[in-house]
């Protein structure tokens, strides 16, 4: 008790016990020393009587933990929207006709499973339609393509709510953030229901029609979407808690860049979600040529439904011809954003942002051309979904580097 009492009177330069501090030592790195090592045990000794049990207060080291917690989260997201187009390309989302959290998560083992399996893939118009001459090593493969990407949903379902659980029993949380991450975890529910949804609607028989069986495209751009909003949610929350705002003064000018990031990041988002239309649809295999669409800038079969407004979504030469424009439009709003960047005085990490998101747009622009040309080859549009994502990502790390300082 001495000992903290004269370690406390130190630390505040007390003038009496300085002089009688002087008369008995007169090494001044040493007093130093003891002025250091006071200011650093008083907080421990405070700390040391706090309850035990007593929940922690979110701070510097908990927001990094939570950053590359969510940061963590998003890759993991990325992940399943990667491994959804693959399943999709390659035509396995149909494969598995039933819906069960748990059950399913064992696959068939025995060869009487999978012949099981396989009966009730037959019952389906997939089968009956398109694939009636299929094999059961040929099953197997789409079989475990759409398992894995059911089985990685889960695993994103895990990440997010069992430390959303851990975090909160230790008090890492404050309000904002519990509100936050409940949603990220009622998100994470829905966008599995979403998934279900989409399958159910590629299920169904329809008489009326002799056409390949596929997934609602409406369904499919909302499962999309939902993932894209996880995706982003997760990423820029994980990114706020990690980068420090710059102090950077509100000009006009600021102001107006920090509107034309958010506008050219929500059409980045846009031309991403008419993808879905576009895979949905396999209008990527209606013209595969650039710029013009055959020998025509704008096709004659542009308007051919009717009524109007359902050849934007249900019209696959409007589809493409739509993901075209918004993706020309994109390429020239963040070339429009990096120009009108280049005389601004921004910090080094912001404007290394912008570069990147210059540079990702273009080569984003040269895979959605080369994957048109060569009429849809997996590999080309699995990376070409994959630009997207990392181009959204790019958008969403400007948005974070121009945020204004919390007051």
């Amino acid at each position: 008790m001495l000992l903290h009492s004269l370690r406390m009177l130190v630390a505040c330069g007390c003038p009496n016990v300085g002089r009688g501090f002087q008369k008995y030592s007169r090494n001044l790195p040493m007093r130093q020393w003891l002025v250091k090592r006071s200011q650093h045990s008083i907080p421990a000794e405070i700390g040391a009587n706090t309850a035990p049990g007593a929940a922690q207060v979110p701070n510097a080291a908990t927001n990094r933990i939570l950053g590359q917690w969510l940061l963590g989260c998003s890759g993991l997201v990325v992940g399943a929207v990667v491994l959804g187009g693959v399943t999709r390309l390659t035509e396995s989302g149909l494969s598995m006709v039933d819906w069960h959290l748990v059950r399913e998560m064992k696959p068939p083992h025995s060869q009487a499973e999978w012949e099981a399996e396989f009966t009730k893939y037959q019952q389906f118009p997939e089968f009956k339609i398109m694939n009636h001459d299929m094999t059961l090593p040929e099953f197997k493969f789409i079989f475990y393509m759409e398992w894995g990407h059911r089985m990685w949903g889960r695993l994103v379902g895990l990440a997010y709510v069992l430390p959303t659980i851990y975090f909160w029993k230790k008090g890492y949380f404050n309000k904002s953030m519990k509100g936050r991450t409940l949603g990220l975890c009622g998100f994470v529910f829905f966008q599995g229901l979403l998934g279900w949804y989409m399958v159910k609607s590629g299920l169904q028989e329809k008489p009326e029609s002799y056409d390949v069986p596929r997934v609602s495209q409406y369904r499919l751009s909302a499962h999309l979407g939902s993932a894209l909003v996880l995706y982003c949610a997760s990423l820029w929350t994980g990114l706020t808690l990690l980068v420090e705002p710059h102090k950077l003064a509100n000009t006009k000018h600021l102001n107006q860049l920090r509107w034309f990031a958010k506008g050219t990041a929500g059409l980045v988002f846009l031309t991403a979600l008419s993808g879905a239309f576009v895979a949905g649809l396999d209008a990527g295999l209606v013209y595969n040529s650039f710029p013009m669409m055959g020998d025509r800038w704008i096709p004659d079969d542009l308007l051919a439904f009717s009524p109007k407004f359902k050849n934007l979504f249900e019209n696959p030469t409007t589809v493409q011809f739509d993901h075209r424009v918004l993706a020309i439009s994109t390429l020239m709003a963040i070339t429009g954003l990096y120009m009108f960047t280049r005389r601004m005085m921004l910090p080094r990490r912001a404007k290394m942002a912008i570069s990147c998101l210059t540079a990702m747009a273009y080569t984003q622009v040269v895979l959605g051309i080369s994957t048109l040309l060569l009429y849809v080859p997996t590999p080309l549009a699995a990376t070409h979904q994959a630009g997207s994502v990392a181009l959204l990502s790019l958008a969403i790390w400007v948005l974070a580097e121009l945020r204004k300082v919390a007051k």
